[in-house]
């Protein structure tokens, strides 16, 4: 950690029939009105999904995206970029099973060699990796890293440049259109003029194989304001109600993005309890986050991915553990930063007035070495590195091999 102090000195060392929304178009009726359809459109993708030279459509399409990943969002926005997603149907056998999770052998998720390319901008580079089921795995990394890509091409809303992704065996499109998939994205709107329970129920009636409204509302969290208008929440509340439309159904995969942002202190705990009912449940669940004592306390596996690639993958742990040093933390009268300097091990030293922070690659050495100098430190604790700096240590160091070239092509 670092003192605020000024007087601080720091030293650095199977397709079912399924419902979504489409806008009118000029041979259908009036310009701007919107219908219920039933069918099998899914989005641009068709059947396959494997490497394309394309972005496959994106986000944002004159029809609607109405893959389970949107079906958080329901938006009213006006121009031919409207939309408003459903949740996509479950499978029979997803009805049947409920959502016990994944018990095969094959991977609840699975990326091969997975890039994508925009221009000369490598926003996801050969990333591999594997989910299991009833794992809790957050997604880390800095702002550009390939996380919110990563997700989008997971839940067929973009397609990889090149390799390949698995979901529950079959690609992705297959997968989501199911309805095998939960998701609560950082894009999208929700439909304003109506309430909370008037959204949760629209899109409940959607989904097939639907939890009951009040018990969505209730494991939400979001019981207590659900005859509220959605377009008069605060941030943390639309946050809330995101999360609603993203388990209304019985999925066995959840993905979230950035999903306590805006949320105040207590309901970000409330949220995370939430969450643990939904694993012990049976199910999946994959979130991205710039909280990472939420990752700390939450994820039994965290995945750190910078310039669009694979850092580490190991539990908390793990990866504190690459962070490669341990703090010491003691009181110390008559201080000789000189002396401590040139301590066995010093990777960083802090002092401020008697206390001093050292870490070290060798916490052992280092504290002999104070010991058999003479000294006789006092309140002496040695810990692990915490998450945040074993995030920082190894981002740095990829942006140190790598250079800011990286994620460029020629």
């Amino acid at each position: 950690m670092s003192w605020e102090v000024p007087e601080g000195r720091h030293y650095q060392a199977g397709p079912p029939r399924w419902w979504y929304w489409e806008r009118w178009g000029v041979q259908a009726g009036e310009a701007g009105q919107t219908k219920l359809t039933q069918g099998n459109y899914m989005s641009q993708y068709e059947t396959g999904y494997g490497a394309s030279g394309s972005d496959g459509g994106g986000r944002g399409g004159t029809a609607v995206s109405a893959t389970a990943v949107s079906a958080t969002t329901v938006s009213a926005t006006t121009g031919p970029a409207a939309t408003a997603t459903a949740t996509a149907s479950a499978s029979a056998s997803a009805a049947t099973a409920g959502y016990e999770g994944w018990h095969g052998a094959t991977p609840v998720v699975s990326f091969e060699n997975v890039s994508k390319q925009y221009g000369r901008l490598r926003a996801v580079d050969g990333l591999t990796l594997d989910l299991r089921a009833g794992e809790t795995v957050a997604l880390l990394g800095p702002n550009g890293a390939g996380k919110s890509t990563s997700l989008d091409m997971l839940l067929a809303l973009r397609k990889p440049t090149s390799g390949r992704i698995r979901m529950f065996g079959e690609d992705p499109y297959h997968a989501v259109k199911s309805g095998r998939v939960g998701a609560m994205l950082q894009s999208g709107g929700l439909m304003p003029e109506v309430t909370v329970r008037e959204l949760v129920e629209l899109i409940t009636k959607l989904h097939p194989n639907p939890e009951p409204v009040a018990t969505t509302l209730e494991r939400a969290g979001i019981a207590q304001f659900a005859d509220q208008r959605v377009d008069r929440l605060s941030g943390g509340q639309t946050q809330r109600v995101r999360f609603a439309l993203a388990i209304c159904g019985k999925s066995e995969l959840i993905v979230l993005d950035e999903p306590t942002a805006a949320m105040d202190v207590e309901t970000r705990r409330l949220f995370w309890n939430s969450m643990k009912e939904e694993v012990a449940a049976g199910r999946t669940l994959l979130f991205a986050t710039h909280y990472l004592e939420e990752a700390d306390q939450a994820a039994d596996r965290i995945l750190v991915i910078n310039r669009g690639r694979l850092l580490a993958d190991g539990t908390p742990a793990e990866i504190k553990a690459r962070a490669g040093a341990r703090r010491l933390s003691f009181r110390l009268d008559n201080v000789d930063e000189p002396f401590l300097l040139g301590l066995p091990g010093l990777v960083n030293l802090e002092v401020r007035h008697d206390v001093v922070q050292i870490q070290s690659s060798d916490s052992d050495a280092t504290l002999y070495a104070i010991i058999d100098a003479g000294y006789r430190p006092r309140e002496i604790e040695v810990t692990s590195l915490g998450l945040e700096q074993a995030f920082l240590a190894i981002t740095a160091e990829d942006d140190a091999t790598n250079g800011n070239s990286a994620g460029e092509t020629n």
